[in-house]
């Protein structure tokens, strides 16, 4: 940092835009200039607090102070408060790092989100970026796995599978050509965690595929990105660009003998190429559609070659796993869910925004102490968590802890930390409707009971919440879940029933509303 420039953060993240942060970052430019006073803009990534956006920091000698949500008309208001030396002003924070929201956090995954510049190398290294490859270069193939594997760290996409054992399966493999995938096709609703780490962090994720690729003896790696993420694509991109001038990425990293080559691919909107297989397909230039298994992608992937496919987030665990070592993350957690995961607040929530905490926190500790209850003030009926294949969840089951198998008990999911709230307004029949009526617009069609039992569970559905025959086609409605979930290749026929099932179970009232009485007027014959 400059010493006797005055550094003011206002963030790029597409949220930070998407409020008008770029406006805002133009109005502080345009004062500072006006007013005759040198500064210097960091445009980081956000913090995390999506309902303080846009947040803008300055430097200050005791940490930085944040100011929000600022519009361009608070500017003028925040020079004359003196905002540039941590004046106070209506819209101030007080430090950062002292915000309640964000102290009592754990910020592993998302250490450096926010803080940096998302496109310094020199940044990005000043604040122990490339340590874990560092770490990694200069050990063996199978000391690198190992170290994953006790760290516990499992897949962060929904799954929920042992990082460490999908390694060593395409490490022991035998082939001329290996790949690493990440899946950033971030499809569910109410995540932003990928993204948002991409745009603040994203030598991160490069750090933890090319240490994925040194493990396994890949040489080659692709990044699937959603067509929604513009800007997350545009930022990647030149981050790849960067990593391959300073020998980060390419042939012979830091002068060492490993080789990784590394590429953007951006989706053409499909929910199902979250699935592995499916996305798999569409990189190699088919239509996205579910692969049976087995084989399984990490002996016969990407054309045909043992493949990693990891979600964002699990990769991006990976470098301060091997910065800090196995035990240091597997200290975080509970049971066999260990480290963190960055849950994201969406939906009718005060508070929006990522939270990253150890696995164990339950639901009322992250929509309460964090989320702040709903925004409209009204009670939260539900949560669906896990995305649009998640359960949803009643009040009387928020002490869950945050766990893969907790959820899993009680046919739910941790999935990839999204909680989408709903007040005591939401019509639960209709929810449960919706969970079909995604399914048939999302599946790719491969399987009868996907394709079928979603268009035949939106009709049932229609017919309960019209009140005709509700006991019979509850029964059916019922019947038509376990096929799904029994028949189908992948899950999303696998899974949709779990937000309908769960729908029924806690809300059966929402599915025995008396139908409207029919008027009939009787006209006399002329």
């Amino acid at each position: 940092m400059s010493g006797h420039l005055i550094t003011v953060f206002v963030p790029r993240d597409s949220a930070a835009l998407s409020v008008g942060a770029d406006a805002v970052a133009a109005a502080i430019r345009a004062e500072a200039a006006k007013r005759d006073l040198p500064l210097r803009i960091v445009r980081n990534g956000s913090r995390g607090m999506l309902y303080l956006e846009p947040l803008v920091e300055v430097e200050t000698p005791e940490g930085r102070v944040a100011y929000g949500p600022v519009t361009p008309a608070d500017v003028p208001g925040l020079f004359d408060a003196g905002f540039l030396t941590g004046g106070d002003h209506a819209l101030g924070h007080g430090l950062t790092e002292e915000i309640p929201y964000f102290k009592k956090q754990e910020r592993l995954t998302f250490a450096r989100c926010g803080i940096i510049d998302p496109l310094s190398v020199e940044d990005y290294r000043a604040h122990g970026g490339f340590r874990g490859l560092e770490n990694a270069l200069a050990m063996s193939q199978a000391e690198i796995v190992k170290v994953v594997t006790d760290s516990g760290l499992r897949g962060r996409g929904g799954a929920g599978f042992p990082t460490g054992i999908k390694w060593n399966t395409v490490m022991q493999a035998k082939a001329d050509e290996k790949f690493v995938c990440c899946n950033a096709d971030e499809g569910d609703s109410g995540t932003f965690a990928d993204r948002m780490i991409i745009e603040g962090d994203p030598f991160c994720l490069i750090e933890g595929m090319t240490i994925a690729a040194i493990a396994v003896g890949a040489t080659s790696g692709y990044v699937y990105m959603r067509s929604e993420y513009p800007h997350a694509t545009a930022i990647l991109r030149h981050a790849i660009k960067l990593a391959y001038d300073e020998g980060w990425l390419g042939d012979n990293i830091h002068g060492t003998d490993r080789t990784f080559h590394l590429d953007v691919r951006v989706g053409a909107g499909a929910y199902i190429c979250g699935e592995e297989t499916a996305m798999l397909e569409s990189l190699e230039g088919k239509r996205g559609m579910v692969r049976a298994k087995p084989p399984l992608p990490a002996l016969e992937g990407l054309f045909g070659k043992p493949t990693v496919v990891n979600n964002v987030l699990s990769l991006c665990s990976v470098p301060i796993i091997l910065d800090k070592g196995g035990e240091y993350y597997r200290d975080f957690g509970v049971g066999r869910s260990r480290g963190t995961l960055p849950f994201q607040l969406a939906g009718n929530i005060k508070n929006g925004g990522i939270v990253e905490k150890a696995f164990g926190i339950t639901l009322h500790e992250l929509l309460y102490e964090y989320g702040g209850g709903t925004i409209t003030g009204r009670p939260i009926r539900a949560v669906q968590v896990g995305g649009p294949l998640g359960a949803y969840l009643p009040p009387s089951q928020f002490d869950l802890p945050k766990d893969y198998e907790a959820f899993a008990a009680q046919e739910a999911m941790v999935g990839h930390g999204g909680i989408v709230v709903f007040d005591d307004s939401v019509d639960m029949a209709q929810q449960a409707r919706f969970a079909m009526e995604f399914c048939v617009a999302e599946s790719c069609g491969k399987c009868t009971p996907c394709r079928i039992g979603s268009t035949r569970g939106m009709e049932t559905l229609d017919k309960i919440i019209a009140g005709k025959n509700v006991d019979a086609n509850l029964e059916l409605l019922a019947d038509l879940c376990d096929v799904m979930v029994d028949g189908s290749l992948c899950a999303m026929g696998g899974m949709t029933p779990y937000p309908v099932r769960s729908a029924v179970k806690h809300f059966p009232e929402d599915f025995r509303k008396k139908a409207p009485a029919v008027r009939v007027t009787h006209i006399a014959a002329e």
